[in-house]
């Protein structure tokens, strides 16, 4: 069975992780769910499936750093899902998240980046300062526009839409 490690944010991204996670375990999996930042920071949505998660009792460890069990967990991956920053981020990327963008870029695993790599802009195709390297990005309802601009397309790999019934006249 595949090894599947999830990194979540704090965001709304994070939620999707969160939702991935539980996923993952209805179908048998075990994934190992890395959390970035304060649970008290959780938004709305995440801080919901963070307790959900919880509930089934899947294990979610903090990260502050790349730290030895965060980069042995890296390594021992098949299957890495970065859901760390979604649309909304729109500022450099420092520490913590540079060390933990750099250590999930440095692995073997197949990364799979929820909605889009963390640190692309999503509108203008710029990268944050670092920016995961996805195999396979998975975006909700539509491409964004930022990956048909700049360099966007080394850091999306293969992009696959779903619909995730957000209304057509939303999307505009």
């Amino acid at each position: 069975m595949s090894r599947v490690v999830i990194v979540c944010g704090a965001g709304n991204n994070g939620g999707d992780g969160f939702v991935a996670a539980r996923y993952l375990f209805n179908f048998g999996f075990r994934p190992s769910v890395f959390f970035i930042g304060a649970l008290s920071k959780l938004k709305a949505d995440a801080l919901v499936n963070y307790r959900a998660a919880k509930n089934l009792k899947i294990p979610v460890k903090p990260v502050r750093r790349e730290d030895a069990a965060f980069k042995k967990a890296l390594r021992s991956a098949d299957v890495i899902v970065d859901a760390i920053f979604g649309v909304g981020l729109n500022r450099s990327l420092e520490a913590p998240y540079d060390g933990i963008i750099g250590a999930i870029n440095a692995s073997n695993a197949y990364v799979v980046a929820v909605d889009v790599p963390s640190g692309l802009d999503g509108t203008g195709g710029g990268i944050y300062g670092i920016c995961v390297v996805a195999d396979l990005t998975v975006t909700f309802s539509f491409p964004k526009k930022g990956f048909f601009k700049k360099h966007a397309a080394r850091y999306t790999g293969r992009v696959a839409v779903v619909d995730i019934g957000i209304p057509v006249r939303t999307r505009l």
